[in-house]
């Protein structure tokens, strides 16, 4: 391929064919961010909800260090789990470097500050509009953050979503603990940075037109619950106001 409209047109054809390979590394790359986010977004979304009501010494200095794992290098994460899981390391006899679980541990740490951050803003918010009320009924701390979580349950979707897109857009820890190894570790972003210095375009581009379609459904996602959640709550005010109208003098 020595033209740019001739590997576009070739990455077309993989995508618009099913290509076996092209699939089988969309799927795997899906199926690890989507199993990352879903431990992430299980232990973030509590501890955000938590952090978001409670007041304890040093709260300050916990949220500094949170927000600040929200800039993590990838690629720092990689190292570090590498070093866990090698063989003279202290997971070491999990035998879990160069696999699917490995890929997958290091998209979860990378997704959970930004999950947990991202919670803990949303419900703090909330907090201050809500939790007054909620404190005068006797609701405890995380009694409180749950109830608040739960009227925030949308917002914490968009949060979710989010997370997502952080874990499927990922390169550099993958790469590290994976070893993006064909047909086993392989995924969207690896292969792409993998088959472009081999010079096989139509490949990288394909996956990456991939790649953008998926960012693009979540972003497309992420508008489209805002919008439906500004219909629904337009539509509680409007109900609410004509009650007010019927029942007034």
């Amino acid at each position: 391929m020595n033209t740019f409209a001739d590997s576009a047109a070739a990455a077309w054809y993989l995508v618009v064919s099913a290509d076996p390979v092209l699939l089988a590394i969309v799927g795997r790359s899906l199926a690890v961010s989507a199993t990352a986010c879903l431990l992430a977004c299980g232990f973030g979304l509590l501890l955000g909800a938590w952090l978001a009501v409670a007041r304890f010494p040093g709260r300050g200095l916990l949220l500094t260090l949170l927000n600040t794992l929200l800039a993590l290098p990838s690629v720092v994460v990689g190292l570090v789990i590498y070093l866990l899981l090698s063989r003279s390391g202290p997971l070491g006899f999990l035998g879990w470097l160069f696999s699917f679980k490995a890929m997958v541990l290091a998209q979860t740490i990378l997704v959970l500050p930004v999950v947990t951050a991202l919670t803990r803003q949303a419900i703090e918010d909330a907090d201050r509009a809500h939790g007054e009320q909620l404190r005068s009924l006797g609701a405890r701390s995380l009694a409180r953050g749950l109830l608040l979580a739960a009227d925030e349950r949308y917002a914490l979707v968009t949060v979710v979503i989010t997370a997502f897109g952080r874990a499927v857009s990922e390169v550099g820890a993958v790469m590290i603990v994976g070893g993006n190894i064909d047909g086993f570790t392989r995924v969207m972003t690896t292969a792409i940075a993998l088959e472009t210095s081999k010079g096989d375009l139509p490949l990288a581009l394909a996956l990456g037109l991939v790649l953008l379609a998926v960012v693009l459904a979540l972003n497309l996602a992420i508008a489209a619950l805002r919008a439906w959640r500004e219909r629904v709550d337009g539509g509680a005010a409007d109900a609410m106001r004509a009650r007010t109208l019927e029942v007034g003098p």
